[in-house]
């Protein structure tokens, strides 16, 4: 008999059954057992309505169409924050802004925190970074790899995967679009004015129009950089085993929008493209949370969710879009130019918001109260026309909460808190709010507090400088 075809002896077997074990400790991955590439894909405030898969017929974006095509879009997902860093903070470390140490804008975050490409790295992951950080050197050093990729050096994704070589990957990237200032000639045809959908609480006039439009120009350039990276993938042959993961880090840069617990503010677009996994044109309507995507990147690498992360994997909405969503989703605000201690909840109909600035305005972001669409309202307040859902912006006080019926009201403009009607809802909320503070140990609102740098009423910057806290005793 040949050698080939004689039976193996009995001997031998135990250690055969026990080769996938000895090359996963050697650090060696059974071919098997390899996990998928992950890119994660993060807009700079981008508006969850505002592309062709969440139904903008306006904007145009045919690659996040393509992306969406591909894999499972989801409708009803809410981040922790509507800030640029500490949202991503948030995102990558699987805690709420005020677990990480890092809840303010451009506040570094602390040498205790571990992000997702530290973990990633025990499974064998060369993890890179490109474009926008903020937040932190010691969350940089986390990543294996960095560069500062724009359009200037359209090839820094293919040298990212000849560096990785046959290792899997993780590449976050960071887009700086849609993000202000704007400018003129950012796409070849621009949108038109005249064409953008508009919400009630901006003013409806020649500046705010233009506005918009350089808005959605700059999503169009986004939306080609989201076609580079998929025509890469493709033509290395690796798109079928990448999980291409898009949202949005907040809302878009308007008042009443970018800065808020408002869905304008928190609400994110969410797609999930993994073809050897996720059918095709799946949509998923439960509520989610990007508290949940750092644990869900880790199951699908083969990794446990750490005791630090607050969420859970989605793996199991990937290919069962009956997987029931949370029964609540939580959000907050803190310093971005003006100090906001404000918390919400959100079921799939209400949404509880507590406030603890009573005696002042909303505070808007700078770079949204220095555009054409924030003069326009201010031209509207000082002639007397705003409308009531214009006018929300610039109450004084405030009321301490706020409760929306998003079924009949989704643009959250009229605050029924304090009716009775719903007066059952608004307890049983604030209740489920308050124990969410406890349980993830926020802080209180008189524990610390900043110095506004902007003039609340007026949009004006009147430092550059991020103040320091009064109190620091947290």
């Amino acid at each position: 008999m040949p050698a080939s075809l004689r039976p193996m002896p009995a001997r031998l077997l135990p250690a055969l059954l026990l080769l996938p074990v000895l090359l996963s400790a050697s650090g060696r991955l059974p071919i098997q057992e390899a996990p998928p590439n992950i890119l994660v894909l993060v807009a700079d405030d981008l508006g969850w309505f505002d592309s062709g898969p969440y139904g903008n017929p306006v904007v145009r974006t045919p690659n996040l169409d393509r992306l969406a095509a591909s894999g499972l879009l989801v409708d009803q997902a809410f981040l922790t924050i509507a800030q640029c860093s500490p949202s991503r903070i948030s995102i990558l470390s699987g805690r709420y802004p005020h677990q990480t140490g890092a809840e303010d804008l451009h506040m570094p975050m602390p040498d205790s925190i571990r992000i997702l490409p530290a973990f990633l790295k025990r499974r064998g992951y060369f993890t890179g970074h490109l474009r926008k950080r903020h937040y932190g050197p010691h969350a940089d050093r986390q990543f294996d790899w960095y560069d500062e990729w724009e359009t200037r050096s359209p090839d820094t994704f293919g040298r990212f995967l000849d560096e990785a070589g046959d290792r899997p990957f993780f590449l976050w990237v960071g887009f700086s679009d849609p993000h202000r200032p704007y400018q003129e000639g950012t796409l070849e045809t621009p949108h038109d004015p005249a064409d953008v959908i508009l919400p009630p609480h901006l003013v409806d006039a020649a500046g705010t129009r233009a506005d918009r439009a350089q808005y959605y120009d700059e999503i169009g350039r986004m939306d080609g950089h989201v076609g580079r990276f998929l025509d890469e993938l493709e033509a290395r042959g690796l798109r079928d085993n990448t999980l291409v993961v898009f949202l949005s880090d907040n809302g878009a840069p308007f008042p009443r929008e970018k800065g808020t617990v408002y869905d304008a503010g928190i609400r994110t677009p969410l797609l999930f493209s993994w073809p050897a996994v996720i059918p095709p044109g799946s949509r998923y309507g439960g509520l989610v949370s990007v508290i949940d995507l750092a644990p869900t990147l880790l199951d699908v690498a083969g990794l446990e969710t750490p005791a630090s992360m607050a969420g859970r994997s989605l793996r199991p909405i990937f290919t069962d879009p009956s997987t029931p969503g949370r029964e609540y989703v939580f959000a907050e605000r803190n310093w971005h130019n003006c100090d906001e201690h404000i918390r919400a909840v959100r079921t799939a109909r209400f949404k509880l918001i507590l406030n603890a600035y009573t005696e002042l305005p909303l505070c808007t972001p700078a770079d949204a109260s220095n555009s054409p669409s924030w003069f326009d309202l201010q031209k509207a307040r000082a002639s007397g026309t705003l409308t009531p859902a214009q006018a929300r912006l610039f109450e004084v006080p405030r009321a301490r909460v706020e409760l929306y019926d998003l079924e009949n009201d989704p643009n959250e403009y009229v605050n029924v808190a304090h009716t009775y009607v719903y007066a059952e809802v608004a307890r049983d909320l604030a209740r489920v709010l308050d124990a969410w503070m406890k349980d993830t140990h926020d802080f209180s609102p008189l524990q610390r507090r900043r110095p506004d740098n902007t003039d609340r009423i007026t949009g004006v910057k009147f430092t550059r400088d991020i103040p320091p806290m009064y109190a620091t005793d947290r």
